[in-house]
């Protein structure tokens, strides 16, 4: 291998902006956490599979918890896109909207694959990062709320069911991505799950 050709990566790595850099280490940390598991995602890994210094990685991420949080927010972000295109563009109807969220949600997970469950579990291994976790469950609930609600007829929906319908997302998403079910037999059950809370709600409170 010539000079010239030894040092092209390293050009070409300076030519990225900062944010450039950042998401190519979140790309790098999904890859790790897809092909190793998320035991394997350290920052001195991360630093040996992108190819640049240790410094350059602790300078976008700290800390391990730092950067699975990213990789979580990283999640959350695009799970939240997908879900407010399709709620803007669905029908007028509780099926159609039931049928958005519990699409969305499943196909997010899949297209994330084994990673998310694992990073998941990470998070809920330090309280610091489980409250990071909590906080974006919360903003995901009240879209769901403020989503259906136009259905209930009592105009409630109450916060145990909503938290029903959050557990029953992800315990059916992993099912899928895992393969214990498929992809269609996740979302009708979750589109049931929801379609049920509203009822509840329909039916009134104390």
């Amino acid at each position: 291998m010539s000079s010239t050709e030894m040092k092209e990566p390293a050009r070409l790595r300076q030519r990225l902006s900062r944010q450039g850099r950042r998401q190519q280490l979140m790309e790098v940390a999904w890859r790790i956490v897809r092909e190793e598991g998320t035991d394997a995602l350290t920052l001195p890994r991360l630093a040996e599979q992108a190819g640049v210094a240790k410094p350059v990685v602790y300078d976008h991420f700290s800390t391990r918890p730092v950067l699975l949080a990213a990789l979580y927010q990283d999640f959350d972000s695009r799970q939240t896109a997908v879900m407010d295109a399709a709620l803007q563009s669905s029908g007028p109807t509780l099926a159609d909207r039931a049928a958005v969220i519990a699409s969305s949600y499943v196909d997010c997970v899949l297209l994330q694959g084994r990673e998310i469950p694992g990073v998941i579990a990470a998070l809920e291994s330090s309280p610091e990062l489980e409250r990071i976790k909590h906080e974006y469950e919360a903003i995901f609930m009240e879209k769901c709320r403020l989503a259906l609600l136009p259905f209930a007829e009592a105009g409630h929906i109450a916060s145990p069911g909503l938290w029903a319908m959050l557990g029953a997302a992800e315990a059916l998403s992993n099912a899928a991505a895992s393969g214990d079910i498929t992809a269609a037999e996740a979302k009708a059950e979750l589109f049931e799950t929801i379609v049920a809370m509203v009822a509840r709600g329909s039916a009134g409170r104390p």
